[in-house]
C-alpha cells in the first residue's frame, strides 16, 4: 500500500535562520508523497527566496499585521488538497527523516481529529523553558495528566473533520487549544505522537513572556466550563510562583544549570502575573459574568507556558 497524499502547512515570519534546516529536513523525509503551502507574514530576511528555491505548490504573502493565527490556518487548510493536514511552524525542524510518518499514520484512524508530536528544545534554550518543554513532551510529561493539552507547532489535523467548523477566527491566543477542545467534545480522539520529533524553542524575555501568558490567560476564558470561588492574587500568583520556583529549582539542580535559576524566577512572575490578568480580561470580553460571580483559572493552565 502506497503512502497517503499529504498536505503539509507552514508558517513563516523572519525565520530564514531556522527554513535553511527545516526546508531540507522536509525533504529528506521517507514519506514522498506530499505538497507544501506556505503562509508567509511579511518576511524581510530572505525567507521568501528560501521558500520560492524550495517550490512549494502554493505560496501566499499576507502583511506581518494582517496575521491572525485561526484565519491563516484555515486558508492553509482550504488550500490542502489532502484529507490529512500537517502544521509545521517554520522554526521547528523535523529531526530526522520520519517526522512525517507517525503523524498521518494517527490521522488515518477516522475517530482521530489531531495529532501532536513532541518537541526538544534547541540547544541554547534557557533552563526556565527547556523545563516547560520536559514538562509537556518529555519521556515522563506531566501532561498526559492535564485535563487538555496540545501544540500546532507540530501537529496534523483531518481536513473532513476540520470542514465542520474549521478554527475559531475570535482568538489570537491558544486557537490550537480551543480547536481540540472542540474535537473531542464531539467525540474525536485528539493523540501524541511521540516518535515524530522536531527541534522547537523560544527564549522569551519577560516582557514576552508576560505578553503570551496575557495572550493565553484571555484565550482561556472562552473555552472555560467551571466556576471556582474566590480568585485571588495571593493564590494564583504568589502562591503559584513560589511552587513554580521550587519545580524550577529542582529542575536546574538535576541538569547543573543552577546558575539560572534566578533568571527562571523573574520569567515565572512575569508569567503568572500575565496569566491571571489575561484571563480576567478575557472573562469580561467573552462571558460578561454577573458581578456575584467569581471565576479562577485551574492550576494546570496557568502551569502551562509552551
Amino acid at each position: 500500500m502506497s503512502d497517503p497524499f499529504v498536505s503539509i502547512i507552514l508558517r513563516s515570519f523572519n525565520e530564514a535562520w531556522a527554513l535553511r534546516e527545516t526546508l531540507p529536513a522536509l525533504a529528506a523525509q521517507n514519506d514522498t508523497q506530499w505538497e507544501l503551502i506556505v503562509i508567509d507574514s511579511g518576511s524581510t530576511d530572505g525567507s521568501v527566496e528560501l521558500i520560492r528555491e524550495f517550490q512549494p505548490r502554493h505560496l501566499i504573502h499576507i502583511s506581518h499585521s494582517q496575521y491572525n493565527p485561526s484565519r491563516v490556518m484555515n486558508q492553509g487548510m482550504e488550500l490542502a488538497s489532502s484529507n490529512f493536514a500537517l502544521f509545521l511552524n517554520a522554526d521547528a525542524t523535523p529531526q530526522g527523516p520520519e517526522w512525517l510518518r507517525p503523524l498521518v499514520t494517527a490521522l488515518l484512524d477516522p475517530q482521530v481529529a489531531a495529532v501532536f508530536g513532541r518537541q526538544i528544545p534547541r540547544p541554547d534554550c534557557r533552563a526556565v523553558f527547556a523545563h516547560d518543554y520536559e514538562r509537556c513532551f518529555g519521556a515522563s510529561r506531566e501532561s498526559a495528566k492535564w485535563d487538555h493539552f496540545f501544540s500546532m507547532a507540530s501537529s496534523g489535523i483531518r481536513k473532513d473533520i476540520w470542514a465542520k467548523r474549521g478554527f475559531n477566527e475570535r482568538m489570537q491566543y491558544s486557537e490550537d487549544d480551543e480547536y481540540t477542545r472542540w474535537c473531542r467534545a464531539q467525540g474525536y480522539r485528539v493523540v501524541y505522537a511521540p516518535a515524530s520529533v522536531v527541534m522547537h524553542s523560544h527564549n522569551y524575555t519577560a516582557a514576552q513572556a508576560w505578553k503570551r501568558s496575557f495572550g493565553e490567560g484571555r484565550a482561556l476564558a472562552a473555552v472555560w466550563t467551571n466556576r471556582i470561588a474566590n480568585p485571588t492574587w495571593g493564590r494564583q500568583v504568589l502562591l503559584g510562583w513560589m511552587n513554580d520556583a521550587r519545580r524550577d529549582l529542582r529542575f536546574c539542580a538535576r541538569t547543573c544549570r543552577l546558575n539560572e535559576w534566578p533568571h527562571a524566577l523573574r520569567i515565572r512572575w512575569q508569567q503568572r502575573r500575565g496569566a491571571l490578568a489575561g484571563f480576567r480580561s478575557g472573562w469580561t470580553m467573552y462571558r460578561q459574568p454577573r458581578k456575584e460571580s467569581a471565576v479562577s483559572p485551574p492550576t494546570w493552565a496557568v502551569d502551562l507556558q509552551r
